[in-house]
């Protein structure tokens, strides 16, 4: 992986001073410097990449050409790049002002609400910022001091020194004071909700803008503590873990470290100079230089005289998966812990009839109910993994053709956040039935893995060492439509012979429906009371499990056709486990049991070669919820 130098973006806010051009290195030839976004993906001010072959490319850039891997895994939880660091000099006052939470700012601005943690770098003497209320105010004496101005007289003002560190959670109001220079480390949000600005005016000579009723819905009105207890480190919480570097040079002239595959690194200078070696990289750096060691870029080596803010993205525990099954009928979503239980679920009627945008916003609008219903903020959640019948193009979250949903071409992944805005992955519903079975199923334990879902078609799923394996084109593994007859009878795919035409529980169906019409006197006439109309998939079975001829003749033709198709697919992957899922699954051993006389001796080598377990599915409907959560 990669050690990387940043250059930042710069903002002129009104209030800011010089002394980031002058003692922090910042070339900047405006007037008034007041923040430089150190490590910023924000599109409000990205920064940029100074070294090596990819000099030039912004931090996102450089992330879309790689790949999130060199994020960490703890950083899949999040839609975008989680956070956002600046120095910020603040030679005048800050507005006073607040920070919504997730849930809030995803409701009413379409981004995350924002937690941060200030590092003073230097303060004159006497500087003091706002720190949440000095007393507990009620919400009518909150907006009354904000309309005659005497808001300050009840912000609880709170004296500042060098290397003090105060934690700023989400609805906490504050503002920085005039003279403190700060390192500032938040979510990746630019979410500020404005109360009071001293009466000051912005370029344009009016007013800056307040948020009075936004802040009115979001502040926490009770006193908060001066800070958290985070030790070992300065802060730490959901979003970021920062740690302090302080070499001496002399009790301590360098210090070894490595980023493993969780987390990337940032390194933000706030004093004296040095060098940093990654690998075959070695950079030199100075007093407001900002450092990206990559995930898993492995061993560093910090040397000099400096302080240094080293900010990682922790795991969080505890975190939730939503798992989404879009069926014709029915919508089926659960809540997916860590241990691949299923906590809660819901489901929605599809109306399939609808356009598939209005689906899509019922989908996500129930989402967030169920994580609401069990008071879970979407922060919990770490993705979205949906399950999705048809032809499904992954890598671009796009449902190509869905004859069940009647969808074409539909940007599933992409709609579906601007409901549930967290990273999203689809794949077709057999497949994600077959991944849950393989993660906590009837082949849990097992990382190859073939299922086939017998139904109303013949679906199937394949997992290749753990991971479902899709092939290099969108659509992935189509078992049911692979030719066993050819010429033989016609699919729904257009093809003639397909293992769909032998083996779904239609075919039976029919098969069953055309012994009558030469059989009437088999018992399954009975069974369908005389009408070969109400014919089902369970009937054949049924019947011959109670020595009705006719029955046997078609259940023995089923399972052979199964067969042939069980047996092509053992030979293709030579799975640990072969599933059988599906509405036919239901009949057990009866099934499975003929269905392994059949299949042994055409699977290569015979008796003697190695066979895989055939057992019958164990989630039933749960399979796809888990399997899509699986997909995070």
């Amino acid at each position: 992986m990669a050690l990387l130098k940043l250059k930042p973006s710069f903002k002129d806010y009104i209030w800011g001073g010089r002394r980031l051009v002058e003692e922090y290195n910042k070339e900047y030839d405006g007037e008034i410097l007041a923040e430089s976004w150190e490590l910023s993906c924000h599109p409000d001010g990205p920064s940029y990449i100074t070294n090596g072959p990819d000099a030039g490319l912004t931090l996102q850039q450089y992330i879309d050409k790689y790949g999130k891997e060199v994020l960490g895994r703890n950083c899949r939880r999040f839609q975008e790049f989680p956070i956002l660091i600046k120095f910020i000099d603040a030679k005048d006052n800050l507005s006073i002002q607040v920070h919504p939470d997730n849930r809030y700012a995803l409701e009413h601005e379409g981004q995350y609400g924002k937690t941060e943690v200030w590092y003073v770098m230097d303060c004159k003497e006497g500087a003091f910022l706002y720190y949440g209320f000095a007393k507990e105010v009620d919400k009518e004496e909150f907006a009354r001091r904000i309309k005659d101005n005497t808001l300050t007289e009840v912000l609880n003002a709170v004296p500042v020194k060098k290397g003090d560190v105060l934690f700023i959670e989400a609805g906490t109001i504050h503002a920085i004071g005039k003279d403190i220079v700060i390192a500032e480390i938040q979510q990746n949000s630019n979410v500020t909700y404005r109360v009071y600005d001293y009466g000051r005016v912005g370029k344009d000579g009016k007013p800056r803008d307040l948020h009075v009723e936004k802040a009115l819905d979001v502040t926490n009105r009770t006193p908060m503590p001066k800070g958290q207890n985070c030790s070992p480190h300065i802060a730490d919480c959901d979003y970021f873990t920062v740690d302090k570097l302080n070499l001496d040079g002399k009790t301590v002239q360098r210090v070894e470290g490595s980023v493993d595959g969780s987390s990337f690194a940032s390194l933000l200078i706030l004093e004296g100079e040095g060098r940093i070696r990654n690998g075959n990289t070695e950079l030199s750096f100075r007093k407001g230089d900002s450092l990206f060691l990559t995930a898993d870029s492995g061993e560093f080596e910090v040397s000099g005289v400096c302080q240094a803010l080293m900010t990682t993205i922790g795991k969080k525990e505890n975190m939730i998966r939503l798992g989404i099954d879009i069926g014709g009928t029915a919508v089926k979503m659960g809540l997916v812990n860590d241990k691949n239980e299923l906590i809660a679920q819901t489901s929605i009627p599809t109306k399939s009839e609808r356009t598939a945008q209005e689906v899509i916003e019922d989908i996500g609008k129930a989402g967030l109910r169920l994580l609401s219903d069990n008071d879970l903020t979407i922060d919990a959640c770490a993705g979205v993994g949906v399950g999705c019948p048809g032809t499904v193009d992954s890598k671009n979250g796009v449902v190509v053709y869905s004859n069940n949903l009647g969808w074409k071409d539909v940007e599933l992944a992409k709609e579906l956040k601007k409901y549930l805005p967290l990273p999203t992955e689809i794949r077709n519903d057999a497949t994600v039935a077959a991944l849950g079975e393989a993660v906590a199923g009837a082949a849990k334990g097992a990382k190859d893995v073939v299922m086939i879902t017998l139904g109303t078609g013949l679906g199937g799923g394949i997992i290749i060492d753990g991971k479902v394996y899709e092939g290099g084109l969108a659509g992935g593994g189509e078992l049911g439509h692979t030719v066993i007859a050819a010429g033989g009878e016609q699919c729904t795919c257009g093809r003639k012979g397909c293992l769909e035409a032998y083996a779904s529980a239609t075919a039976l169906i029919r098969d069953a429906r055309r012994a009558l019409e030469s059989h009437p006197e088999s018992l399954m006439m009975e069974m369908c009371g005389q009408d070969p109309a109400n014919m089902n998939g369970k009937i054949p079975f049924d019947a011959a499990k109670l020595g009705d001829e006719t029955a046997l003749a078609v259940v023995d033709q089923y399972i052979e056709y199964l067969g042939i198709g069980v047996a092509n697919f053992i030979n293709i992957f030579r799975p640990e486990q072969f599933i059988i899922g599906g509405g036919i699954s239901k009949q057990g051993t009866y099934l499975t049991d003929a269905l392994k006389k059949v299949v042994g001796p055409m699977c290569f080598g015979g008796e003697t070669s190695a066979l895989p377990e055939i057992k019958t599915a164990l989630l039933d409907n749960s399979a796809g919820m888990i399997g899509a959560a699986n997909l995070i």
